[in-house]
């Protein structure tokens, strides 16, 4: 990356002479004890870098400082500018180098290093472990930079304590309700077929939502390789008035057991409450289970299993059993990106049997660094669901749905306002089905700030 340039350094550095200096500066001038030199920015860049192999920070920092102003030498300056400060104990002004260096190219493996360092001596353990991931999907590192990279991610496992997300903002959204868009349904009444109308309130509604969403995780060690997780989310959307009000938290506690660095199995009860239009939706109690593997290369594997009982806070024909199964494959791809794969599989076992039903579907996407700070990601999936029975009235065909999703983010994580950096995200849903009652299409913009702790 460093760029030659023919001409000598403009700003000239008075120091002491030291001899190191005196024998590769291209112009000396000395007088009154005081030397100035002259040295080109690729002399001053070895000279820095032999001041920094030499622990002697504070010659270093200002060699470090001149070498801004050289043109094609900004990478190296905020590299040795970061550097200097991580060794000097100001880890915040590391990180804000590295990010800097990172923003404009992400594919910088050694400043990846050094900035989860610098994190690390920050107490932001999750974000370090997110950068130790990335530069371990350099196939050009020695097997003993990735063999202590691995060794670190495994001890930030196992002693991290916590972590935070708050999200806040507004969203535009054609179909709040998640309604049809049809003005008429057939409704079949014995050998008869009645179209029936469809009220406003039955039918797809536009609305702006107010949104805020939490999620964290708590870790209590419990001995050498058993930890107590606590983690839980909640959301919030409210729009004007309160028929579409929704709002759902859930909470799970439960054992995680480290077989290894790399590999883990967690057991936990889970509670969790959705409100909609003011009043309860549902109430699940439950349990999940999770089995989780670090693989070399920035790759990880993950199973997960739950089971469900829900009570319907409308009607009892809603009550039942729910069970699922994923499982995701991650990897990093090109060093700043990682891509992932989940199959799931549900069942709903409900009092009434045309509630009941068999989804199945898989989800990929694909998130990471972009040049100029940028954080961005595409994702998207495709679901069928069978129902048990027909829904009486509607049709004597079993209900059948084709269920499709996509989504695209780009947010600055780079930019902080009062610790929070902004980000807009697009979501597409769409149901294709044989009721007309359930076909569905859904647009939707999301506005955030967010802070992660």
């Amino acid at each position: 990356m460093r760029m030659r340039v023919a001409a000598l350094l403009l700003a000239a550095i008075a120091l002491p002479c030291p001899v190191y200096a005196a024998q590769t500066a291209s112009e000396v001038q000395c007088a009154e004890g005081q030397c100035t030199y002259r040295l080109t920015p690729e002399q001053l860049l070895a000279q820095a870098e032999r001041l920094v192999q030499e622990r002697r920070f504070d010659e270093a920092r200002v060699l470090a400082d001149a070498l801004g102003k050289a043109p094609g030498f900004e990478l190296q300056h905020r590299f040795l500018t970061g550097f200097i400060a991580v060794e000097t104990g100001n880890p915040e002004e590391a990180i804000r180098q590295f990010r800097a260096i990172l923003a404009d190219d992400p594919t910088q493996t050694r400043v990846r290093l050094e900035l989860a360092r610098a994190l690390l001596m920050t107490g932001k353990e999750a974000a370090a472990d997110h950068h130790f991931r990335l530069a371990e999907n350099d196939g050009g590192l020695p097997e003993d930079i990735a063999r202590t990279i691995r060794n670190a991610r495994g001890l930030i496992r196992s002693q991290r304590r916590w972590n935070v997300t708050l999200d806040l903002g507004i969203a535009p959204d054609t179909n709040i309700n998640g309604a049809t868009d049809a003005e008429t349904i057939d409704f079949r009444l014995g050998p008869y077929i009645i179209p029936l109308k469809l009220d406003d309130e039955a039918r797809r509604q536009s609305g702006i939502g107010q949104i805020a969403a939490f999620s964290g995780e708590a870790r209590v060690p419990m001995g050498d390789r058993i930890s107590l997780i606590v983690d839980g989310y909640g959301q919030a959307t409210n729009y004007r008035g309160d028929d579409f009000d929704d709002f759902s938290a859930q909470i799970a506690v439960g054992p995680e057991f480290r077989l290894d660095t790399m590999t883990s199995i967690s057991v936990q009860a889970l509670g969790q409450q959705r409100w909609y239009g003011g009043d309860v939706a549902s109430r699940q109690i439950g349990a999940k289970a999770a089995f989780q593997k670090v693989l070399n290369q920035g790759q990880r594997v993950g199973l997960q299993f739950d089971v469900r009982r829900n009570f319907s806070g409308f009607s009892d024909d809603y009550d039942g059993w729910q069970l699922a199964g994923y499982a995701t494959l991650e990897r990093v791809v090109r060093r700043s990106f990682i891509a992932s794969a989940t199959g799931y599989v549900r069942r709903d076992l409900l009092t009434l049997e045309s509630y009941s039903s068999t989804d199945y579907g898989v989800e990929i996407g694909v998130g990471g660094e972009l040049p100029m700070g940028i954080n961005a990601g595409l994702s998207g999936g495709v679901g069928r669901a069978e129902y048990d029975a027909p829904i009486g009235g509607f049709s004597t065909d079993v209900r059948k749905d084709w269920r499709l999703n996509a989504r695209a983010y780009a947010g600055l994580r780079s930019v902080r306002l009062m610790g929070f950096s902004p980000s807009i995200t697009y979501t597409f849903g769409r149901t294709d089905t044989n009721y007309a009652l359930y076909q569905m299409n859904r647009h939707k913009m999301r506005f955030n700030l967010a802070r992660y702790f």
